[in-house]
């Protein structure tokens, strides 16, 4: 994760303030079921923003309709200054888009593929081949050019949905699940592709398994039951849940309410006789009072150790609530 935030503050320099996505009050309604409630949000060149939430939660209809595949119940959507809904055309021609199944034909070679994408999103004939070439190359198939798609590896078939979605070198990227199914080696390569599209686009990364936006993103927004929950830099993800917790060793049995008592403590988990696990209140990190307190009380401090929440309890922090939604719900979105 180091390695990771290194990257986000070096690219951070060099992101631009340019805006290529607004979206303004955007909902969906599927009869009396709320796919999607009220989310807003923006995404900026050079920055690559993870869609992130649980199968379900209204990522994909929020996706569809961002490309302008699906119409909004309510809200508006502008696409490099231009408006989706007035100007559907214009505004699509700065969108690539790779939905969850990637849009390939199998029974076609690469290079016929990507030459009839190219067509279908007007590109001027002359400019065709050189299309055609730049996107193999970025997407790393250069050498199967002449291969049909239908015989070529799931991860490959991958790469060749993005290349799909960059043959017109739109503005914005939007990928909906990109590494779904692949292995390791496969899952690693679309990483590094995406993290190279986006140096120069705006890249929306919908998914939602929590690796894939730690190693990749910029930016997270977290997506539950339809509703934008959390929306912050990846980096300012992290800092905000460091030290939440502390495993603490004691010399002698203390009671569970004297623990309880210790500076900014929210509640306790007895891990062993005299080892206990703090969970401190938000936004605190009060390890050095805890510290002091437990030495001047003289109950013999042994062991200290802060812990870090990792993504996933993040994640499930923020996701899950007490009131279960219905599966009906879930379904729909």
């Amino acid at each position: 994760m180091l390695c990771a935030n290194k990257r986000h503050k070096k690219k951070a320099k060099y992101m631009s303030q340019e805006t290529l996505i607004k979206a303004q009050h955007l909902s969906r309604h599927f009869g009396p079921t709320v796919a999607v409630n009220n989310i807003e949000f923006e995404l900026h060149r050079g920055e690559i923003v993870g869609f992130l939430g649980p199968n379900g939660a209204g990522k994909s209809t929020s996706m569809q309709m961002i490309t302008g595949n699906l119409a909004p119940t309510t809200g508006s959507v502008q696409v490099c200054g231009i408006d989706l809904l007035d100007k559907p055309k214009q505004a699509k021609a700065h969108i690539g888009y790779l939905p969850e199944q990637p849009p390939v034909y199998k029974e076609l070679t690469v290079n016929e593929y990507l030459k009839f994408c190219a067509r279908i999103n007007r590109m001027d004939k002359i400019n065709v081949s050189a299309a055609v070439d730049n996107a193999k190359q970025r997407c790393g198939l250069t050498k199967v050019g002449q291969r049909l798609i239908g015989n070529l590896s799931k991860g490959y078939q991958q790469r060749v949905g993005i290349a799909q979605a960059i043959i017109h070198s739109p503005a914005i990227i939007v990928l909906d699940e990109p590494t779904v199914g692949l292995d390791p080696i496969q899952i690693r390569e679309i990483r590094s592709l995406i993290r190279e599209l986006g140096e120069e686009h705006g890249v929306i990364l919908s998914t939602h398994i929590l690796p894939e936006v730690q190693m990749t993103c910029d930016r997270v927004q977290i997506i539950r039951s339809g509703e934008l929950v959390y929306q912050d830099s990846m980096e300012n993800l992290t800092q905000q849940f460091h030290g939440s917790c502390a495993v603490i060793g004691l010399g002698e049995e203390i009671a569970e309410d004297k623990i309880s008592a210790l500076p900014a403590v929210a509640s306790v988990e007895r891990l062993a006789p005299k080892r206990w696990r703090l969970l401190f209140e938000d936004n605190t990190d009060p390890v050095q009072q805890v510290a002091k307190q437990i030495v001047d009380n003289g109950w013999g401090l042994t062991e200290l150790v802060p812990e870090q929440k990792s993504l996933e309890d993040i994640f499930l922090d923020i996701t899950t609530s007490e009131e279960e939604h219905s599966p009906a719900e879930d379904d729909a979105a």
